[in-house]
Order: structure tokens, then sequence, then C-alpha cells
């Protein structure tokens, strides 16, 4: 198989590789010559993703297992890097996951670790790595995101919230790094075949959805890939999604808030 140069002597950290999305992710920047350092929760997963990408791409995969609902976490895993001598070029923050359940229904552990996962996490990735990036004049930053940052609300629900502020600040930080060559984006995809729906136990409902609202991992890491290569900040997958979003931004505000009353959770 030919490999692309483009990521020759570089690395890209992707969290949550394991599955979905961030293992296509891993796979679409092994495939063009990043060496990758995958994190998640499950070992002996990101060693099945990284023995895979080794063989089929001749690439250096590094495994670390991190549980980035940990305040600690961060700047652990940023140490454990710096001490293997492995320089960051590429971040995917990708790490993440949903609470299906009322706000004041649920422990606030749990609303804590989300939190932390989801924006604690990758803000303080972000602020470690991209220093780095910055001094060297060179750094690619991917955000997970998602285009419930423009949907109307479920009720009680922090999702949407952290999505919103994971695009905003991606927003923000590209402003501050992109003179420095050093890209940020925020990739907002929409519905997509992956176990995001499994754990938060609702794969039944959303089963019910038309396919024509559904795309595949794979598609939605390369169309990231590409976007995030050619310096676009806020990446939005599909022409579906991009249909939805302009007409989610059309809708007064009022009428978002009235489409979220009448919303139950999946």
């Amino acid at each position: 198989m030919s490999i692309s140069p483009e990521g020759k002597n570089k690395t890209a950290l992707i969290t949550g590789a394991s599955a979905g999305i961030g293992k296509a992710l891993a796979e679409v920047f092994a495939e063009n010559g990043f060496n990758v350092v995958l994190v998640a929760r499950r070992l002996e997963k990101l060693q099945e993703v990284a023995a895979t990408l080794e063989r089929r791409y001749s690439v250096t995969a590094t495994c670390i297992s991190a549980d980035l609902a940990k305040a600690t976490a961060p700047k652990k895993l940023y140490e454990e890097i710096t001490a293997k001598n492995i320089v960051i070029d590429v971040l995917v923050n990708n790490a993440g996951y949903a609470i299906n359940e009322a706000f004041t229904e649920t422990s606030w552990k749990q609303h804590q670790d989300f939190i932390n996962v989801m924006m604690l996490s990758l803000t303080q990735l972000c602020y470690l790595f991209s220093k780095d990036m910055k001094s060297r004049g060179y750094g690619r930053i991917i955000n997970v995101s998602s285009v419930a940052a423009f949907a109307p609300e479920w009720g009680g629900s922090l999702y949407g919230a952290v999505k919103s502020y994971v695009k905003h600040f991606s927003e923000a930080l590209d402003l501050e790094l992109k003179p420095h060559n050093v890209y940020c984006m925020a990739l907002c995809p929409g519905f997509t075949f992956s176990e995001f729906h499994d754990v938060m136990g609702v794969r039944g409902a959303v089963s019910k959805l038309p396919k024509w609202m559904w795309m595949d991992a794979r598609t939605v890491a390369e169309q990231g890939y590409k976007a995030v290569m050619r310096g676009e900040v806020t990446y939005i997958t599909g022409v579906v999604n991009k249909t939805m979003v302009t007409a989610f931004e059309l809708l007064p505000r009022k009428v978002k808030y009235l489409i979220s009353e009448k919303q139950n959770f999946l």
C-alpha cells in the first residue's frame, strides 16, 4: 500500500482511540504516514488497534491507558509522553460519551466525570501540547464537537452545552495559534455508526432513524483529516449535517426553545 508522506517523522495523539471515530481517525493519520499515540481506558482494545496499524501502514503505534475522568490524567499523560521522548505534532481530542438521564436524577460524581472528560481534559491537553506546537512552528489540533452544538437543547442534558464550549474554545484557540502555523479545528459530526449509542443505551431508539441521517466513522475521519490540514476552523461533516445546521442557525431563539420543550430523551 502506498503511504502518504504528509506525516513522515510526525506523530498524532488521539484520545478515545479504541473504537468509533477515534479509531477511524487513528487509521487515517497512520495511512498518511503519521506515527500514532493511542489513548483510552481499554488497553487491550488499544493494543489490537495498534497492531493493525503497525502491520498495515508500517508506522509506530504507542498505547497509553488513561482515564480522562480523573483530574490528574492530562498532566500525567503529557509527562509520560515527554518521558518517552515523543514529540506530538497533532492532537486529536476525541474521547467522549453522553449521559442519558435527567440532570437532577444523575449523581454529581457522574456529572463531574463527564465534565472532566468532555471539557477539562480537552482544554488542558490543548494547553499542554499547543504551547510546544507554537514554539516549534507546526501543529494540528482536532477537537471533536458535534452538530449538537448548533441544535435545540435536550431537557436537562449537558451534552449540547459542552459541545458548544468545544466549538467556541476551538475557534478562540485557532485565532491565537494560526499565525504560528498551528491549526485548531472543531470537528462537528452528526449521527455516526459507532459504539457511542450502545454506551448511552439508546441503540434501539436511534436505529429507527432513517439511514440517510447516518455517516460511517471512516468518512467522518477522512473529512476531518482533510479539513484540519487545510486550516478549517469549524467543520461539519456531510451534506445532511451541513443542511441541518444551516436550518438550526436560521431559527429564532424562541422557536428553538419551543422545539426543545417538545423534545424528550431518546
